[in-house]
Order: structure tokens, then sequence, then C-alpha cells
């Protein structure tokens, strides 16, 4: 079925044979759009160009080579970046799509990958007259989104709290090995006004879901909406969560993650971290797609101002499904002839949150916000 929608050039896929990038390309191909498979490797490119069908652009450029990199993303209006982990491989397609103009999106969930695009290269885009909109998957941009939702009308705000509840979620590789990067510490938090480094201790108390998940024992989560959310919503903390079934889903483990969690961080920080990184490539790429279809998820929202307190929640199923949805949804808004954002956004920036809710309701997504 094509759901096409005008477009003032094609949408790349940088990554277009990983996991994500495949599911990537797959979803573009679905709504009928102007697309190029991109990647270091053409022969792998024309396995997936034929699988896809229809005869879709295929161009082979490599991260070491930033004039072929301009070269692939001129004709373009917007790329999607699915090669990570981004902190080792999403740096040359970020600066090649500011030197070509072009909209970018990504599918990192990498809080130092995220700073560098706000940071490093925020200020080149507005110049450029681009978007670069980091941190479009599952993690974190309808977390951003219910958060911009929940927190609408309230003024400055005390906190934001995201809570993230997944049943069934089995990673890809490249998350595994990105969730390495993440452990070996260095992140950050929004406190008290400010991105101050994260809190070393790994537990993160208990929280009252909406029923019927109700309460449950909570790991901290160094997410990506510490860099987000403050950019469009005034609040002096910011704290997000995961539940401890998630990560670790054996029954007795959630009760010792809070203890195991904080050795297993300092040992990413010596050479063990190489070695089991090493053995990531032995994995399975990802989940199946019957496995991948049956994974549910609930990120509940609270936006606390003095004694005032309002919630929301967004659920759905299938995040690296949604990876794909929510990117190639925002590719297209990026490429459409009335797009006029430019600059570093945040996702709730980048588009309106209740129309792009509201656009992924076909995949199954559903938000409610109380009323405060």
């Amino acid at each position: 079925m094509s759901e096409n929608r005008l477009q003032t050039g094609a949408i790349a896929v940088y990554g277009a044979t990983g996991y994500t990038g495949r599911l990537v390309a797959g979803e573009l191909r679905r709504r009928g759009a102007e697309l190029v498979l991109a990647g270091r490797s053409r022969a792998k490119l024309e396995i997936l160009a034929e699988d896809l069908g229809g005869q879709p652009s295929i161009q082979a450029a490599s991260l070491d080579n930033p004039q072929g990199l301009v070269e692939l993303l001129e004709p373009c209006a917007a790329v999607i970046a699915c090669a990570g982990p981004f902190a080792l491989h999403g740096e040359p397609v970020l600066a090649a799509a500011i030197e070509a103009r072009t909209h970018y999106l990504d599918t990192t969930g990498e809080q130092t990958f995220m700073r560098k695009v706000f940071d490093e290269y925020g200020p080149a885009a507005e110049r450029a007259g681009v978007a670069l909109v980091t941190a479009m998957g599952f993690d974190y941009a309808p977390g951003d989104m219910i958060a911009a939702l929940v927190a609408e009308g309230l003024g400055p705000l005390d906190e934001i709290v995201l809570a993230y509840s997944v049943h069934g979620f089995g990673p890809t590789r490249g998350t595994a090995l990105s969730a390495l990067g993440v452990m070996a510490g260095g992140d950050v938090e929004w406190r008290d006004g400010e991105l101050v480094p994260g809190s070393r201790g790994a537990g993160g108390g208990s929280w009252d879901f909406p029923a019927p998940e109700g309460r449950t024992r909570m790991l901290r989560y160094p997410a990506g909406e510490h860099i987000t959310v403050p950019r469009h919503i005034r609040t002096q903390r910011v704290r997000t969560l995961i539940a401890a079934s998630t990560l670790l889903p054996l029954p007795v483990v959630p009760r010792v993650a809070p203890l195991v969690m904080a050795p297993a961080q300092l040992a990413m920080r010596t050479p063990l971290r190489r070695a089991v990184a090493a053995l990531l490539p032995r994995l399975p790429e990802g989940p199946s797609e019957e496995s991948r279809r049956k994974a549910r998820f609930l990120i509940d929202c609270e936006a606390r101002k003095g004694p005032s307190v309002r919630r929301g929640a967004v659920t759905g199923s299938d995040p690296y499904g949604l990876t794909a949805r929510a990117t190639v949804e925002g590719a297209f808004r990026c490429a459409s002839p009335d797009y006029d954002r430019k600059g570093a956004l945040a996702p709730s920036q980048a588009f309106d949150p209740r129309e792009f809710l509201d656009a992924l309701a076909d995949f199954g997504v559903e938000y409610d916000v109380g009323p405060g």
C-alpha cells in the first residue's frame, strides 16, 4: 500500500543493510517513497534492493569518504541514519548532511551522541537551514512527545518523570553494543535546571504504573529525555526510570538488580567491556519478526508543579517496528515542501507531538493525558 506524500527529493537510508536499517527501508518502500539505499557494502545493498523490489536506488559510500557522503546526500531531501553505535559511526553522516543541506534524522539512543548533535552541530545546521532530529526511535521520541503533551500549559515545572516498562524486548547487536557504552558511565541527567553527571546508584525505587501493570520495581535509566525535554519544557528536573524486569526479566532478578548493576557498570570501564563486545557478533542480529511483534511497551509520564500532578501515558508494541515507522514519518514531514524548521531539534520541536502520535495510531500507538 502506498502512503506517499509529496517529496522535495529522495529519502536516503544510511546503514540500510543493518537490522534497523532494513526495517526503515522496508517501511519507506511500503509507503511508496522515493528512496536511496546507502551504506558501505554495495553487494549487501544490492541484495537488500532485490529483497525490497521496486528497483530502489543504491549508493555505496564509506564513512571515511566525506566528499562521497556529501555527494550521496546532496540530491536528497532527508537522510535517516541507522549505522550505530553512533558514538563510533554517526558523525560523518551528520556532518555530511549539514554540508549537503539535507535534513537529518537518526535512531540513536546514546546520550553522548545526542549532545554532540545539539552542542556541536546545531548552530551549523541552523545556518544551513536544515533540521537535525536525533533520537527518533522508540527511544526516545514517544517519551519526549508524551512529556510535551503532559506539560502543555502548566508553565515552569518542578519535575518531569518518565517511567518505561517493556515486555518481550530483545535487543539487536547494535543496541547491545551501544548499551555497553552506556553502562561504562559518563551519562548525564537534568537536575536543578542543568545537565549534571548522572547518579552513581542504579536503584530507582518503585513506580505505580496504570493498571494492569501496577507497582513495579525500577532502575535508573540514563535516557535521552534528559537531553531533549529541557529544550522545550521549563523544568527543574527530569527523571527517567525503567522497570527492572525489562532489562532483567527473570522473576528473582528485579529484587537484586540494584545490587548487581553498579558492579556491572564498573566492570564495563575495564578491559572486560572489550571482551564482551567481541562476543556480540555471535548473537543473533536481532529478534525474530514474531518476537518483535509480541513486545509491548508502556511509557508513563508525570509532571509535577508544587502540589499539582498531571499524568499521561503512551503505549504500543514492536519497539523496532515503531522505530522504523516513526523515523519514516518524520522523514516524510522533513521532505515535504512546506517544512521550514531548522537547527538541532528535539522530536517535539521538529514535529507537533499530538499530530505525530496520532499519525502512529494505525501502528497501534495509543496515548492519554489526564486533566490538570
